[in-house]
């Protein structure tokens, strides 16, 4: 079994939000991705998406992307992004008659000889500069990968944990946060993140040591529209 990663996928198939707008990346981007997932996984591997899976603002608008990605080679494991609307009753979307995908909120998922957890996360910054707001969203966000640590934890029994995460866990500097504190905690060695596209993914590394983790960016247009393998 293969693990491979990718995020920021933006589909629009019931929106009217087109992507090439962003740039020349986005022109195709999906055909591309298609292209790569099949030349690259097989029925046996998993693939993990951080987040960002559809512009639909409903669930209903959102399905047939589901469905495509659900067509695919692989398991899929999925978490929620900043722009993931549909994303709202958890039951409602566990309850979809998906075949290989498995959605990620304050649980965790065993596949093979490894265990997924995770979260959407959210900006790290100075905590004395964030708004009321935001520091209530970061809070419930700690909380949530906390929860879902937890579990994977007690699912492992010798297996690998791998995180996802939506949002980087660190500030542009790389620096701690409570974030890649938790994943330190509770034995992560790798997470995947995405949410950086264009100019603020430009001076990042694909991967980056800190701590004992090893953590690895997958927004698509940053991977040049292929699956990174882990």
């Amino acid at each position: 079994m293969r693990i491979f990663a990718i995020s920021d996928l933006h589909l629009t198939s019931e929106v009217d939000k087109p992507m090439d707008i962003f740039g020349e990346k986005w022109i195709g981007h999906w055909e591309k991705i298609k292209e790569d997932w099949n030349n690259k996984v097989s029925d046996d591997d998993v693939v993990l998406v951080a987040g960002d899976t559809s512009w639909g603002m409903r669930l209903s608008e959102a399905v047939n992307d589901l469905e495509q990605i659900d067509a695919l080679p692989g398991k899929k494991i999925i978490i929620r992004g900043n722009h993931d609307y549909w994303w709202s009753a958890y039951s409602k979307i566990k309850a979809l008659p998906l075949k290989s995908i498995v959605f990620v909120q304050n649980d965790a998922t065993t596949v093979g000889d490894y265990v997924f957890c995770g979260t959407r996360g959210w900006t790290v910054g100075d905590r004395e500069e964030m708004t009321q707001e935001d520091g209530k969203i970061f809070d419930r966000e700690i909380i949530r990968l906390e929860l879902s640590l937890k579990e994977a934890v007690a699912k492992a029994e010798g297996r690998e944990i791998i995180g996802l995460i939506h949002y980087p866990p660190f500030n542009v500097k790389y620096e701690k946060s409570p974030f890649t504190e938790l994943f330190e905690k509770y034995g992560v060695k790798r997470v995947v993140y995405g949410h950086l596209h264009g100019k603020q993914a430009k001076n990042s590394y694909k991967s980056v040591h800190i701590g004992n983790v090893i953590y690895y960016l997958t927004s698509c247009d940053f991977l040049e529209n292929k699956l990174l393998e882990l």
